[in-house]
Parts: structure tokens; C-alpha cells; sequence
């Protein structure tokens, strides 16, 4: 790994590393893990289809080793005790693009796990703005590189004010962990495919066992409490396998909706960041303007883009809010909009009121976040598809943004 104001000469038989100055500098070998055959298609049409396949796998690798059977959560990786992660008062969530998502949902859990307030900030506008901070602040920076220019600066800046950084990335020695006070790594594998699909479920399960272990250092959960969850993180793989054996009705939902050239995407609570990343993929790999609402705010604007025959979908999976999504569903099917709705298994309210229904398993409403994501990635992926753009390769985008 080269560090700042470093320079390496690379011929067949050596690697010399130096300073500015022509100084030697001794560098630890690292050794890479990921083997040939994770860098290769292997039989699948495209890398994005092929690590949106990878999921089950990734997330069991992201939470290996860390749900006791007992009950609680071991983070090996992770250099704060469970007495310094109590102590921690106030918990801000550092991230960009999809990453960004998966810190609204991590909010989420650690707000009702934890009882902890948390803040979720982008990172190009965290590093202008004056944030307050300080030695009882966790900051934490999710980065799937660990180069992401403006999480990085914005990493420097909270350091600054003096408060504790956690990283959260994919690549062990990328330069978040030599910046960061720790580290959580997702262990997803390398993903070639610069639309992000397993390093973004991998990101949201972690955070999830990092939000059991906080709840588990301050007392917030009882211990029947926390198996229940783990129960649920541990079915995670078998029930992303379930939702990928219906890949042809996601496809055939593709099919009927592939030449509109405007959506809208509609969530409520955990449902919402759901509903910016599914926006967020079909911008980036089908080059459809689409949008992200919260559905509460339909009626404060974006009520006026619906027209007839306009796809909107909603994420209904069992929820708190799940009669008032429905409620927004008429009203959009009342102006003309055609509905793909994300529901739970067994919701037969759904059907009565939404034109396609993909469905997933029944999980606990923040659990099922990761779940409702996956026919997204894949109604993305099969238009982007129909419409014959390249899905690993979206134009003018970049799978690490290193400059701001």
C-alpha cells in the first residue's frame, strides 16, 4: 500500500518503495485473498447479475463468525471494547451514493435497537458544514472502496473535532482503515460490476450486527430480543435465494414497463432508502429518470409528475405505516400510474390495489429491508438489459470516486 508523499518503482523482479526524498520505506506484504474465479463471469451473461447471484454467499461471509449461538454479537475486527462502544452517545453515519442508503437503514436499527439519536450525512456536504462533535461522537464512514475522496476528508474533519471514526469497507488496507480509529470489513468478495448490489446488502448486514453488539453493550435489548434477530439475520441468504428463483416474473414485470422513460419510486420508514436505491439503479445502469419519495410528501409536489401509464413502485413490505402506503398506492393508481408494488409474502391487501406484485418473505419491518432491495437490483438489471445498455459498465461513472 503506498501512502501519501510515496513512490514505488515496479520492475519483474522487485518492488522499491521511497520517499519524496529517495528514502527507503519499508512496506508489510499483504496478501489478497480473492482468487481468479471471483474476478470471472463464471457462466453468468454479466458481472452485475452475477454478484447479484453472489448475495446469499456474500452476507453469510459478512456475518461469519459473528452471531453467537448463545445470543449476541462478536466483532472480531472491531478495536473498541463493548465498555468504550457504550459510552458513545451520539452516532454519525458518513457516507455517498448507494452507501448512503445503506446508513438511512442502519439509522434505523440503531435508533430502535440501541436508543442511540443518529445522524446520516453525505459526505461532500458533512466536510462544508460545521458539525458539532466531540470525544462522545461515533463517527461512522462506510465506504465499499475505502478511497471515496469525500468520505475520507469528511473522516478527517470529525477526527479533527475529536471524534471516534469506524470504518466500513470491503477492501482490507485501503486507506479508510489507515484512517479510521477501527474497522469493519464486509468480506463480500470483489465486485466487479460498478453499480453496487452485494457490497451494499453486506454493508446494511454488518451494520446490523454492529447495532446488535452496541445494543448488547448498553443493556438495550434483552437477550431473547437479540436471538430473535439473529434468527432472522441467519435466514437472510435462503430467504435472498427464494426472491432469486422468481427472477423470470421480475423480468416479465421488466418486459411491460422497459420503454417508460420516467418512475417513481414510493417508501415509507425503512421503505424509503429502499426506494432511493432502486431509484438510484435504474438511473445509473438504464439512463430512465427516476425518483425517490418518501410517500408521506407525494401530495406536497410530486403528485403533479404522475400521468397516465407512469410506473411507480412502492415498497409495502410489512410495516407500521403498511395501511397509509396503500392508501398513497390508490392514490397514484387514481391518476393514471401504473403499480409495482414490493410486498410480503401473504399480503392480500396488496394484490386488491397494485397492477404487479413481486413478493419476498415475511421479515420484521427493518430486517426486510434487505430483502425488498433484491427484486429492485433485479428490475434494474433486466430493463437496463431490454434497452441494451451496459450493465457493468454504466457511461461516466466510475466504480471508486477518488476525486471530488
Amino acid at each position: 500500500i503506498i501512502g501519501d508523499h510515496e513512490m514505488a518503482k515496479v520492475t519483474k523482479d522487485s518492488i522499491t518503495v521511497t520517499d519524496f526524498e529517495g528514502g527507503p520505506v519499508e512496506k508489510e506484504v499483504m496478501k489478497v485473498t480473492w482468487d481468479e474465479e471471483a474476478a470471472e463471469k463464471g457462466g453468468f451473461e454479466d458481472f452485475m447479475l452475477k454478484e447479484i447471484f453472489e448475495q446469499p454467499k456474500a452476507i453469510k461471509e459478512t456475518l461469519r463468525g459473528k452471531l453467537r449461538a448463545s445470543g449476541g454479537v462478536t466483532l472480531e475486527d472491531l478495536d473498541f471494547s463493548r465498555e468504550e462502544i457504550a459510552l458513545f452517545n451520539k452516532i454519525v453515519i458518513l457516507a455517498c451514493g448507494t452507501s448512503y442508503h445503506a446508513g438511512l437503514i442502519a439509522k434505523k436499527a440503531i435508533e430502535k435497537w440501541v436508543g442511540v439519536p443518529v445522524e446520516v450525512d453525505i459526505s461532500s456536504e458533512f466536510r462544508y458544514s460545521d458539525p458539532f462533535l466531540d470525544d462522545a461522537a461515533l463517527v461512522i464512514a462506510i465506504t465499499q472502496s475505502g478511497e471515496t475522496a469525500d468520505t475520507l476528508a469528511s473522516v478527517r474533519e470529525a477526527k479533527r473535532k475529536g471524534a471516534k471514526v469506524i470504518g466500513v469497507t470491503n477492501v482490507l488496507g485501503s486507506t479508510i482503515t489507515r484512517e479510521a480509529d477501527a474497522s469493519l470489513y464486509t468480506h463480500a468478495g470483489p465486485e466487479i460490476g460498478v453499480a453496487a448490489t452485494k457490497t451494499f446488502v453486506c454493508q446494511i448486514a454488518l451494520l446490523f450486527a454492529f447495532a446488535l453488539y452496541m445494543a448488547e453493550a448498553r443493556g438495550t435489548l434483552e437477550i431473547g430480543e437479540i436471538q430473535t434477530i439473529q434468527a432472522e439475520l441467519e435466514k437472510i441468504p435462503g430467504w435472498i435465494e427464494e426472491i432469486l428463483e422468481e427472477k423470470e416474473v421480475v423480468e416479465a414485470v421488466s418486459k411491460a414497463v422497459s420503454s417508460c422513460e420516467d418512475f417513481l419510486f414510493l417508501g415509507r420508514g425503512v421503505g424509503l432508502p429502499v426506494a432511493l436505491e432502486g431509484a438510484l439503479k435504474l438511473k445509473e445502469i438504464s439512463y430512465i429518470h427516476a425518483e425517490g419519495y418518501a410517500a408521506g410528501e407525494m401530495k406536497h409536489g410530486p403528485i403533479a409528475l404522475i400521468d397516465e401509464g407512469v410506473p411507480v413502485v412502492v415498497v409495502v413490505t410489512a410495516s407500521q405505516t403498511h395501511e397509509k402506503i396503500l392508501a398513497n398506492v390508490q392514490e397514484v393508481k387514481a391518476r393514471g400510474a401504473k403499480v409495482i408494488g414490493i410486498a410480503s409474502n401473504g399480503d392480500d391487501e396488496a394484490e386488491k390495489v397494485i397492477d404487479h406484485v413481486l413478493y419476498v418473505p415475511s421479515a420484521s419491518e427493518i430486517v426486510s429491508a434487505i430483502l425488498a432491495v433484491i427484486p429492485l437490483q433485479l428490475l434494474s438489471y433486466y430493463i437496463a438489459k431490454i434497452r441494451g445498455c451496459n450493465v457493468d459498465q454504466p457511461r461516466n461513472l466510475a466504480k471508486s470516486v477518488t476525486v471530488e
